[in-house]
């Protein structure tokens, strides 16, 4: 099966959505009460009220206000990522951070056995330490990936993880050294604060650590992912995003509104359980995946 073909039955959910508000017509200029349909239905795609009526704006102003307008008005809002940078010299260390239930655990797993298919040495820091279930969760992916586990005793301070994890990967010269995070809740100051000194540690073991900070969000939480966004940007430096479970979801459009608001590149999307599943991110295919098909084929 195709990426482009997993990405739709993914994002079929919110494409059905968007099928029942958008004009089979691609051509002509639409009225006013059809661009009130894709509106609503872009909202109810979780775009976002704001960002909805932008799309809408520019759409009706751009190539006489046809719908297939609509998709180069999304695709500038969604820039595609750079590559990851990997450093000359030392381990590139990944922190990974997100609420409980977003996916975290496995999509850690994924991208460790991402990255060994692709050749590099793996070291993964089992830093959820509060959860068993999750570290246990997380040795599987690592054992399947070929990768190698840094764990604690259960309830261990994450920082003492996080900063094992980055020394070892340091002195035995790892490619790649992931670090888990314990789910946090945004609103708990205490769990923050307790986010914000992994990071500080992961900088004292290794100076130029983490190069990068990658959020998960659940796509189908809606406005309470922008919130999460929001505060964990604010405390680790999120540099970008993962969003996962677009498959469970008719709100695909939250990644637009993600982009949109934080101008954060999203480097993964997530539609379903399997490794296949955890794709790179495509701008366009994933315009191509959202929007029906007769919008999409332009």
């Amino acid at each position: 099966m195709s990426i482009f073909t997993r990405l739709k039955q993914g994002l079929s959910r919110s494409r059905e959505n968007l099928t029942h508000m958008l004009p089979g017509r691609n051509a002509e200029a639409l009225s006013d009460s059809e661009w009130m349909d894709i509106e609503d239905g872009l909202i109810m795609a979780d775009c976002g009220a704001a960002l909805s009526a932008l799309l809408v704006d520019k759409s009706r102003k751009h190539r006489g206000g046809s719908v297939s307008a609509l998709k180069e008005a999304m695709l500038m809002m969604l820039t595609q990522p750079e590559p990851v940078s990997m450093p000359s010299k030392g381990p590139f260390v990944l922190l990974v951070v997100g609420v409980n239930g977003t996916g975290k655990t496995t999509t850690i797993g994924k991208l460790a056995t991402l990255f060994r298919q692709d050749g590099k040495t793996v070291l993964v820091g089992a830093g959820d330490t509060f959860r068993a279930a999750a570290v246990e969760q997380l040795a599987v992916w690592v054992e399947r990936a070929g990768a190698d586990l840094v764990r604690q005793h259960d309830g261990a301070d994450p920082a003492a993880v996080a900063f094992e994890a980055v020394q070892r990967g340091v002195a035995r010269g790892y490619d790649v050294v992931i670090v888990d995070t314990a789910g946090r809740v945004q609103t708990d100051k205490g769990l923050m604060d307790e986010l914000a000194k992994v990071r500080r540690v992961i900088a004292k073991a290794y100076p130029e650590a983490p190069h990068e900070v990658w959020q998960v969000v659940d796509g189908g939480t809606g406005q309470n992912a922008v919130v999460q966004v929001e505060k964990f940007r604010e405390v680790a430096g999120t540099s970008g995003l993962i969003v996962t479970k677009l498959d469970g979801s008719a709100k695909g459009g939250v990644v637009l509104q993600l982009a949109s608001r934080f101008g954060l590149p999203i480097r993964y999307v997530g539609v379903g359980e399997t490794l296949e599943d955890l794709m790179q991110f495509d701008a366009e295919l994933f315009i191509d995946g959202l929007l029906p098909a007769e919008e999409a084929q332009l």
